[in-house]
């Protein structure tokens, strides 16, 4: 049974947040747009999502401002879409869910490894730098192949 899309018996900000980001697709959309991917058929080679369902997220998604589609081309018309910065804010829910599945669900170690740019060091649960300290922000990173990558 879905939960309804209306809240007058439930005032609760993790059930309507679900409304946006809760299912593996939108989730998959908004990590591949954290890594850097903007343009539809690059978000469809790394996902390997069908068209009519990557269509159907990236449009709910823009809708609800987590994405804005901006035109990079004018004939054809094409678009990407970009995080914005309620986009960018969802950076550390996601980073705390990709290191729960690296404790749970990565046994040989964890297929990526988030990395400080620039430091040897790298991403710890506290979103600062595990050999220099500083808090990291999602421009202070890059993905690392990590152990069972």
């Amino acid at each position: 049974m879905a939960l309804p899309r209306t809240y007058e018996s439930q005032n609760c900000s993790i059930a309507r947040s679900l409304e946006v980001v809760g299912d593996r697709w939108t989730l998959l959309v908004i990590r591949s747009a954290l890594q850097g991917v903007r343009r539809f058929d690059d978000f469809q080679d790394e996902l390997g999502v069908a068209r009519n369902v990557l269509t159907d997220r990236l449009n709910r998604l823009c809708e609800e401002g987590v994405l804005r589609r901006v035109p990079y081309q004018e004939r054809p018309e094409r678009h990407e879409y970009r995080l914005t910065r309620k986009g960018v804010e969802l950076w550390p829910a996601m980073m705390t869910l990709m290191m729960w599945g690296d404790r749970h669900y990565a046994p040989e170690g964890p297929p990526l490894i988030i990395g400080h740019r620039g430091c040897e060091g790298s991403l710890t649960p506290r979103f600062t730098c595990d050999s220099c300290g500083a808090f990291l922000e999602p421009t202070d990173v890059e993905p690392r192949p990590g152990p069972s990558a």
